[in-house]
């Protein structure tokens, strides 16, 4: 294969080129980053793989895809990315015609990572409690026993154990996590309010149609989290509002990057029957063979 030589470095396949893209990075071994390029139309498969580039630094991945001809680049409709500036600066250099879309799982993400910096706050608050009233029943020489609630559960572990309720829709928890969820929000009515607003976020992707209707619920959601005063997600706000335009485009087709999110999981499970990546050259070369 004649790129074997510089494929540690880049890899690049032009004639794999489509009209409906998708940028995203991805980690071979060791921490080591790859941008990838991939072309929807290949669906994982063979004529997937456009480029992968080592690294994320934008200059080096521009550098690459300004081998591809400019003809060919031009012909690119639509590219979906997440919400890093430095995908955004790879994209208006090599695509600048392209109608950008910001992936909105990624967005989606955004506010399940502030509901649970809320959650984990409040558990290391419960930690501390329950130190410090160990220490005092120790100093006044008792046995400390933690206040259990009707579900058997400590404050402690009821926030633990509260880990994956926020990324489900309250209608598929089970009884049990129903119960949990009912203690939870009773006792910590802020991780509440910060659910509702994760979760209003989500329903705003999955139920509504048009971009205009999509841009006033959006506005409203920027409303109820300034209202809310949680810093967490008012630097959210802040991140999603400066991406506006690229995340309204989602509802204009409903693009998402899951086809690049695939593509990664295949690399992974890849690197996983091929017991790690001691050759990273020699790795590559193999991707290419099955999906460039």
């Amino acid at each position: 294969m004649e790129q074997k030589g510089h494929a540690k470095e880049w890899i690049l396949f032009p004639e794999n080129m489509g009209q409906n893209l998708s940028l995203d990075e991805t980690s071979l071994s060791n921490g080591e980053l790859y941008t990838i390029l991939t072309n929807k139309a290949g669906k994982g498969g063979k004529g997937s793989l456009i480029a992968m580039v080592e690294g994320t630094l934008s200059a080096s991945v521009i550098k690459v895809l300004e081998r591809i001809p400019a003809k060919q680049r031009d012909q690119v409709k639509e590219v979906t990315l997440d919400i890093a500036q430095t995908m955004h600066k790879i994209v208006k250099s090599s695509f600048p015609n392209v109608h950008r879309v910001v992936d909105r799982f990624h967005v989606q993400k955004l506010a399940y990572d502030a509901l649970q910096e809320m959650r984990i706050k409040h558990r290391w608050d419960a930690i501390n409690e329950a130190t410090n009233d160990t220490e005092n029943a120790r100093l006044n020489h008792k046995e400390y026993v933690p206040a259990l609630l009707a579900n058997g559960d400590t404050k402690k572990k009821l926030l633990a154990r509260s880990r994956y309720l926020p990324f489900k829709s309250a209608e598929k928890w089970t009884p049990k996590q129903k119960e949990r969820a009912r203690f939870l929000f009773e006792f910590y009515p802020d991780i509440k309010k910060a659910y509702a607003l994760a979760h209003g976020l989500r329903v705003i992707f999955t139920s509504t149609k048009e971009k205009g209707i999509a841009y006033t619920k959006l506005a409203k959601w920027f409303n109820e989290v300034t209202d809310s005063g949680f810093k967490s997600f008012n630097t959210i706000s802040a991140t999603i509002y400066s991406h506006y335009p690229e995340i309204l485009n989602f509802f204009d087709n409903r693009s998402t990057n899951a086809s690049a999110e695939s593509f990664n999981a295949k690399l992974k499970a890849f690197r996983s029957t091929s017991r790690g990546v001691n050759d990273t050259a020699f790795f590559l070369f193999r991707v290419a063979n099955i999906y460039a």
